[in-house]
């Protein structure tokens, strides 16, 4: 028989193992942010045709408690070559992605640096990243695999990293600046394990490659000020004639529209050939004296504007000047990492989509360039335009050659108002058209010998 002594004995007892339990199990249970908000893992994405990249962004602070090789100490961006070793040593025994069916991928461990940064709700703290190669054996699906990876993980009970795609060609996925979240990886408290993550990319197509391709050419051009500005400071002038050293005079429409058309063509014709050359070729090329270059070539049609300097011969210049801009154009394709089919589709779509836009904004600003050429105050609009182009230039050309400067930061900033440049150029253009019908108008409705007013 239990007496009320050992009743309340074992109750005791009892109340004393929840007052352990409980707490520990909330504490293991909770989320990172429950508690003390500390820094998460990113690993991101790219997806080439026959390797993933891999881009790891550690934790210092995690990473060292979890590996035992302390970063603390290192008071730069480069790692000292004995702890690099022990970092790679430590990561090629913590990721092991295999084929759905179990056999295992090969793991290349690449750059790594130190550098600070901040999170959301964590505030700033120091950052390990960490390149990596994913190859998986030949003739095995890319594109679904089993990422097994506990970097960290394994000792930080409340570390967790999360695995996103940054770039996918064959999904559609190109420009790098957004990201698909695949999943996360985090330790399982009920049985003291990290899971592995089951990753499927789904299906990929050349066609939807291309499509992306197509839209990123397109948003390319128009958010590339300087392209923007180069065609449109060339084509300001179009319409006019040159004598005497001076804008003097007008161009017949038809004339007007041919010659814009030679510049818009040559242009073309330009960039798309050295877009080709550069891209296909593999070329290595600097960037910075091409984008000198741009910037140059932008200075060059604005004083055109102004005086001209090369009358009747637009179109050879816009060619030649076209060069420079499609090699800048190919940063952005060199920057991906195709294969040679994926190169050709990518170069064909980006192509389009930079003329589909081009085409585009020389239609809207059609209108606005002829009827601006027969305005009075002419002269005074196109000096206006072509003095704010030399300043943009010039303040590029500066930054490019290594002076960072508010004017290059403020022209850069236009492209980010791409809707409302294309609002503005289809507003201009229905006034400037409505205005030369009105023109007209007044015209045939007038006396003959009296002129009509604009």
């Amino acid at each position: 028989m239990t007496g009320p002594r050992n009743w309340l004995t074992t109750l005791l007892r009892l109340v004393a193992g929840i007052a352990i339990v409980v707490p520990a199990a909330l504490l293991l249970g909770a989320s990172p942010a429950a508690a003390h908000p500390m820094p998460h893992s990113v690993v991101e994405l790219d997806v080439y045709q026959s390797s993933v990249a891999a881009h790891l962004e550690l934790p210092v602070s995690d990473f060292s408690r979890a590996s035992g090789i302390d970063l603390d100490d290192v008071t730069g961006k480069a790692v000292p070559s004995g702890k690099a070793k022990a970092i790679r040593t430590y990561l090629a025994r913590h990721i092991h992605p295999t084929t759905t069916g179990g056999k295992a991928w090969q793991v290349a461990i690449g750059a790594m640096r130190l550098s600070s940064t901040q999170q959301t709700s964590t505030g700033p703290y120091r950052e390990l990243t960490v390149a990596a190669v994913l190859t998986p054996p030949a003739g095995a699906d890319l594109r679904r695999f089993t990422f097994h990876y506990d970097v960290i993980v394994h000792q930080v009970v409340t570390h967790v990293a999360l695995v996103t795609v940054r770039q996918d060609w064959a999904s559609g996925q190109v420009d790098g600046k957004g990201t698909t979240q695949v999943g996360t990886i985090a330790l399982d408290v009920r049985h003291m394990t990290v899971a592995p993550l089951k990753v499927d990319l789904g299906e990929g197509s050349a066609w939807r490659g291309f499509v992306a391709m197509v839209e990123l050419g397109g948003n390319h051009i128009l958010t590339g000020t300087d392209h923007l500005l180069f065609l449109l400071i060339l084509l300001l002038p179009a319409p006019l004639l040159a004598a005497g050293g001076r804008w003097n005079g007008l161009l017949g429409a038809r004339a007007a529209l041919l010659r814009i058309g030679r510049i818009t063509l040559a242009f073309t014709a330009g960039h798309s050939i050295a877009l080709a050359a550069s891209a296909l070729g593999r070329l290595e090329i600097p960037t910075w004296p091409v984008e000198a270059f741009i910037a140059v070539s932008i200075l060059i049609g604005a004083m055109h504007a102004i005086r001209p300097l090369f009358p009747g011969r637009e179109a050879i210049v816009a060619g030649v000047f076209g060069l420079g801009h499609g090699m800048a154009f190919s940063f952005v394709l060199a920057e991906m990492h195709l294969s040679t089919g994926q190169l050709v589709t990518s170069l064909f779509g980006f192509n389009v989509g930079i003329e589909l836009v081009q085409l585009l904004l020389v239609c809207l600003a059609l209108p606005t360039l002829l009827t601006l050429a027969r305005l009075r105050a002419q002269p005074a609009l196109r000096l206006t335009g072509a003095l704010l182009t030399a300043v943009a230039a010039l303040g590029w050309l500066v930054d490019r050659l290594g002076l960072p400067n508010p004017v290059a930061r403020t022209a850069d900033s236009a492209g980010s108002h791409t809707t409302l440049l294309l609002i503005t150029l289809a507003v201009t253009a229905c006034v400037a058209t409505a205005w030369s019908l009105t023109v007209r108008l007044r015209a045939r409705a007038q006396p003959t010998g009296v002129p009509a007013v604009e």
